[in-house]
């Protein structure tokens, strides 16, 4: 089952590039039995109070599975990749955020934003993200949470 919240009308950045910085508030797309549908709002309220307002340097202005051609997949809100991050069908992965791929689709976020924080603590930062760096790195995207009660 998917689950989608509508983004702002304005497309700032496309759907399944993260607000790592924080909070790819366009897409929240989670897969799961149970999915939960966030409004814009409702997951910056969530991602606020976990805690990443102002993370590294970041803000809540700046989600599903989505298939590499590598084979590796980028995994629920934040796209957190297989290749190093979580533990998928490959035994040689890394699994620096000691969790399972398919865990980043629960829609109880903590175990995300515990993963996506780590990723953030790397050098790259958001950086990390590909899509970050093509789309969103340097742009204004305070749209995503104007009007929200943070």
């Amino acid at each position: 089952m998917e689950a989608r919240s509508r983004a702002p009308s304005k497309q700032l950045c496309p759907r399944g590039s993260m607000l790592l910085a924080f909070a790819s508030l366009l897409g929240c797309l989670l897969t799961s039995s149970q999915a939960k549908v966030y409004s814009r709002c409702e997951l910056a309220k969530v991602l606020h109070d976990f805690g990443l307002e102002g993370y590294r340097g970041s803000t809540l202005a700046d989600s599903a599975v989505d298939h590499e051609a590598d084979g590796s997949t980028n995994n629920g809100i934040f796209q957190i990749n297989s290749r190093k991050w979580c533990k998928n069908l490959d035994p040689e992965v890394p699994n620096l955020c000691q969790t399972y791929c398919s865990d980043l689709l629960n829609p109880n976020l903590k175990n995300t934003v515990i993963c996506a924080m780590k990723i953030t603590q790397q050098p790259q930062g958001l950086a990390s993200w590909e899509a970050w760096r093509r789309h969103c790195q340097g742009k204004d995207l305070s749209d995503w949470v104007d009007g929200c009660d943070l």
